[in-house]
Parts: C-alpha cells; sequence; structure tokens
C-alpha cells in the first residue's frame, strides 16, 4: 500500500531543544583558541578591520570533529582550501565591480556549489553555511586586486592554524572520535535490544534505523583510519557485537553493551571482549572491505541537483528582495537563504523557523550587550570570542538555540572595522532574515524534487538484491565467511540507505504516493535474513561469557 507525502508544516517541537552533543565542547573550544590569536594580535595592531579575513581560515577549526585523525587531516586540508578559494572569488568579483546584483548573482552560485559539494562530500556540520557567510560577506567589502592576495593570505595562514587546532587533540587521545563512534554504535543497539521487549511499533522502527545508522557509522569510522592496529582491532570487536545485537536483538545484553560503551570513555584502556566462533572471519572481512575501492564523492551529485538548484534559485532571489527594499547588507538575506535547505521540504520549513525565531532573540541579545562592546575594542574581541564558543555549545540542542549566539556575534563582526549606528543594524538584520527566510522557503516549494520518489523504489530494490544474495548464500550448505560477511554488511548498509532515502522522501511535496507499507515490509524482512546470517556465522556470544580484565591500551 502507497501513501501520499504529507503537505503539513509543523510546528510542534521544531523548537523543543534536544540533548547536547557529547562533544559540544570540542568545536567551541576549537574555534576560540582558532579565533583569539589572531583578533588580539590585530587588536594590537590597531587593525581589526582585517578580522573578516582572518576569521575566514579560523572558523575552519569549527569542522571535523568527528573523523578520526587520519581522516580528518585531509577533510580540514580541503575545508581550508575550499574556504581559501571561494574567499578568493569572492574578493575578486568585489574588486572587479560594484554592481549589487552581479554580486548577489556571484554569492548565490557560490552558496550552490558550497552546498552541493559539502553534502556530496558529507563533510558534516557546520556544513555550507560558514563557508557562505565568509564568501558572501566578502562580495560587499570593498577591494581592489592589489589587495587580494596579502587578504587570501591572511586566511590561508590561520586555516593552517585551524588546522593544527584540529589536529592537536591526537596527540593525547589518537583514537578518541572511533571510541566515540563505537560507544555510540554500542549504546543504540542496546537501547534497540532493549525496545524489542515492548513489541513492533513507531518506536521499536525508529530504535532500529537508530541502531542501523550508528553501526554503519562506527563501521565508517574505522574503515577510515587505515591503520590495523591493536586498539582498531579491539574496536572492530565491539562493533561487531553491536552489529550483532542489531541483527539478533533478543540474543544480546543490553547491560553488558553499555558498559562496554562506558569503558570506551576517557583514554583508559579498550576492553577486550572473548572472541566467538565465526569472529575471525568477520575480521577479514573487515580488512578486505577496507581494501577495495571507496564510493567517490561525484556519484552523489546527482541526487542533490534539486537542493542546488534551491539554493542558488533562493540565494539570488533573497538578496534581489533585500536590495529592492534599500537594504544595505543584502547578503544577510542571502545567508538566511543558503542557511534553509536541508534533505527536504519539511525539514526545510523546520530549519525555517528556527531561523527566524533565533535571529529575532538574537538582535535582543545585540541590543542588550552592545553598550558593553562598545566601550572598547578589546570589549568587542572579548564579546565576539564569548558568543562564538556559546554559538557551538549550543546550536547542538537546536538549531534555533545556536542563532541565538551567532546573531550578535554577526552583528559585532561588522563593528571591527568601525563602530556603526545599532538600531539600523537590528533593521537591516530583522528585515533580511525575514526576507531571506520567506523568498528561500518559497524557492524551496517552486523548486520540486519529484525524483525523490523514483529513489526511493531504487533503494527498496537495493535492499532486495542485497536480501537475495544473502539469502542465496545461506541456502549453501557451505558458504565461504568473507562472502557471507560482505553480503551482511552490504545488506546492512542498503538498510541505512533505505531509511534515509524514505525519510527525505516523505518530507517532499508535489510527487506520487510512496510505498511505506512496502519500505516497512522490506526493512522488516532484511532484519530476519541478518539474524539468520549471524546465527549461521556463529557469531552470537555466550551471555554468561563476560569482558576480560585485560584490555588494549588506547
Amino acid at each position: 500500500m502507497s501513501s501520499a507525502p504529507s503537505r503539513r508544516l509543523p510546528l510542534a517541537g521544531v523548537l523543543r531543544l534536544g540533548r547536547p552533543s557529547d562533544i559540544w565542547f570540542k568545536p567551541a573550544l576549537s574555534v576560540v583558541a582558532a579565533v583569539a590569536p589572531a583578533n588580539l594580535i590585530l587588536l594590537a595592531l590597531g587593525r581589526l578591520d582585517l578580522a573578516m579575513y582572518t576569521m575566514a581560515g579560523s572558523l575552519c577549526a569549527l569542522y571535523a570533529h568527528n573523523r578520526p585523525y587520519a581522516a580528518r587531516a585531509r577533510a580540514l586540508a580541503w575545508v581550508v582550501l575550499g574556504m581559501t578559494a571561494g574567499l578568493a572569488v569572492a574578493l575578486v568579483a568585489a574588486a572587479l565591480t560594484t554592481n549589487a546584483v552581479l554580486l548577489v548573482t556571484v554569492g548565490a552560485l557560490l552558496a550552490a556549489a558550497q552546498k552541493t559539494l559539502c553534502d556530496a562530500t558529507r563533510v558534516g556540520p557546520p556544513g555550507n553555511v560558514v563557508l557562505t557567510f565568509v564568501t558572501s560577506a566578502a562580495l560587499f567589502a570593498p577591494q581592489t586586486l592589489d589587495q587580494v592576495p596579502a587578504h587570501v593570505g591572511l586566511a590561508l595562514a590561520t586555516g593552517v592554524w585551524a588546522w593544527l587546532i584540529g589536529m592537536a587533540p591526537g596527540l593525547l587521545r589518537p583514537h578518541g572520535p572511533e571510541r566515540r563512534a563505537t560507544a555510540h554504535a554500542l549504546h543504540t543497539t542496546a537501547a534497540y535490544a532493549q525496545a524489542c521487549g515492548t513489541g513492533e511499533g513507531d518506536g521499536h522502527d525508529r530504535a532500529r534505523a537508530a541502531a542501523a545508522a550508528a553501526v554503519q557509522a562506527a563501521w565508517q569510522s574505522l574503515l577510515s583510519t587505515g591503520a590495523h592496529t591493536a586498539t582498531r582491532r579491539a574496536l572492530e570487536r565491539l562493533v561487531v557485537r553491536a552489529e550483532v545485537a542489531l541483527a539478533a536483538p533478543a540474543d544480546s545484553d543490553p547491560a553488558r553493551l553499555r558498559a562496554w560503551a562506558g569503558e570506551l570513555r576517557g583514554t583508559g584502556r579498550v576492553p577486550r571482549v572473548e572472541e566467538v566462533a565465526g569472529e575471525a572471519d568477520e575480521l577479514l572481512g573487515v580488512d578486505a572491505e577496507l581494501a577495495g575501492p571507496a564510493r567517490p564523492s561525484w556519484s552523489r551529485l546527482g541526487p542533490l541537483t534539486p537542493i542546488a538548484l534551491r539554493t542558488a534559485l533562493g540565494c539570488a532571489l533573497a538578496g534581489y528582495a533585500s536590495l529592492a527594499l534599500g537594504v544595505g547588507r543584502p547578503y544577510w538575506a542571502l545567508v538566511t537563504a543558503a542557511s534553509l535547505y536541508q534533505a527536504n521540504l519539511a525539514l526545510t520549513w523546520s530549519r525555517a523557523v528556527q531561523r527566524v525565531v533565533g535571529n529575532l532573540v538574537g538582535v535582543l541579545v545585540f541590543a542588550a550587550v552592545v553598550p558593553l562592546a562598545h566601550l572598547h575594542q578589546a570589549a568587542l574581541v572579548l564579546c565576539c570570542l564569548a558568543f562564538n564558543f556559546g554559538a557551538e555549545a549550543l546550536i547542538s540542542r537546536n538549531y534555533w538555540l545556536g542563532s541565538v549566539c551567532v546573531t550578535p556575534m554577526a552583528l559585532l563582526v561588522t563593528e571591527f572595522a568601525r563602530i556603526q549606528d545599532s538600531g539600523q543594524l537590528i533593521t537591516d538584520r530583522l528585515v533580511d532574515t525575514l526576507v531571506g527566510a520567506l523568498v528561500g522557503f518559497v524557492a524551496a516549494v517552486a523548486v520540486t524534487n519529484r525524483r525523490a520518489g523514483d529513489r526511493l523504489e531504487q533503494a527498496l530494490t537495493a535492499v532486495e538484491r542485497a536480501r537475495e544474495h544473502a539469502a542465496r548464500l545461506l541456502a549453501e550448505r557451505q558458504p565461504a565467511p568473507a562472502a557471507l560477511d560482505s553480503a551482511r554488511r552490504a545488506l546492512t548498509a542498503a538498510l541505512v540507505d533505505l531509511r534515509a532515502t524514505a525519510d527525505a522522501a516523505s518530507g517532499e511535496w508535489w510527487q506520487r504516493a510512496l510505498p511505506q507499507e512496502g519500505v516497512v515490509a522490506a526493512e522488516r524482512s532484511a532484519h530476519r535474513t541478518l539474524a539468520a546470517t549471524v546465527r549461521r556465522q556463529g557469531l552470537l556470544p555466550d551471555r554468561r561469557t563476560n569482558t576480560t580484565t585485560e584490555g588494549v591500551r588506547p
């Protein structure tokens, strides 16, 4: 049976606060450590007018905190290069023309490119918004061509500093990200195993989807390290236990899974679990997967086409509307529109509400703080640093709460070059927020994503093929262990992709009815096949077996 996508725009729960991220303090402290030295040096030199360029590189410290350090080094390097390249394009455009319509057009195209590349590479939070904020502001900064190399050089230098800040924790806890990903997989599968006692239902299905995504993320984290160390092997054994709990929750012990997760905190030894039959073949399969080719990022560009078009059109129209209203900073409307676009229309609406509420409260905070910030330029710098920290500390609870700090920070940054009229700043920010949110959402409605249903059908087909392949191997008298392991992992990955595709498609308008019951049936059938593969491989542990007292040093 199929069901039509809902066209309701929900308000309930949009502003509800969630739990803070387990690592909220990492980006918060990193951005302060990256921004503070450059701003304080510029303050001492009396050149805070250059802070926009140094902050472009410093803000790269916000990225890749959930990645293992080998992968983080690569990701941060690309972020720094991307930020620098975008800034260079914006500054050259600003030097070549002062035509505001042309500058908004360039900003919209840059925003669409940044959104597409960030989503395709899955760089993670804060995604494209910080990149778009920097490049859009740079488009309207007075500039000459001979100044561009020096300004880009400042951004590149502080970007290198941000890279060092992002990599520094690896000296003390080199396997921290992998440990956190493994602990999260153990926690979520424990919750799923415990929820199985409540029977089938929405809560049960949500727990299963969350557990599958966490296990998949843990494997991706471990497989991205590339180093065959004793710590990585010990973590792999724990992820195998989480994977077994996902496939056969009734045969798992949630308390033991949580205990293992707890032991992964800090810098203590990684718990070493007793090996069960079939586990050696499982880990050989992991090595085989590591040796295989990774899926190229460009292969994800096709499904992102509607999002890219929404971003380009919405940002351009928001900037043009701001210019038509006579607002002095159209790039604020452009950035507001760029911040809205999520995986589907329903999530885009939620982000629009959060953005507007956060900015409205944020201008009130700015009005309260600005007298203090105007006392001295040092107070201005310290207030910006405080808001940098607050934004990252709060944004993981809800986007609007982080925006309460982002808004006054953005307003104060405009005063680094010279003190401005606070009332005019507040008015411009309010108008640009409302214009950007309204025009940006209308553009999202206008640019349809009718192929979301097609991609859901393709994801269903992929799950069925992966399930049939695993079932054929199970029917053999003695299937190759590595082949069975590979089939099970491919089926898990297909299930995660199916759930993400179904969630994205269910929030889109203007498309045919979706096979929601077919998705549920495919998920449950695939999970039964996963359970059969786990039992066939002999991966179910003895519930009486405890963790050994020895472990592996981090």
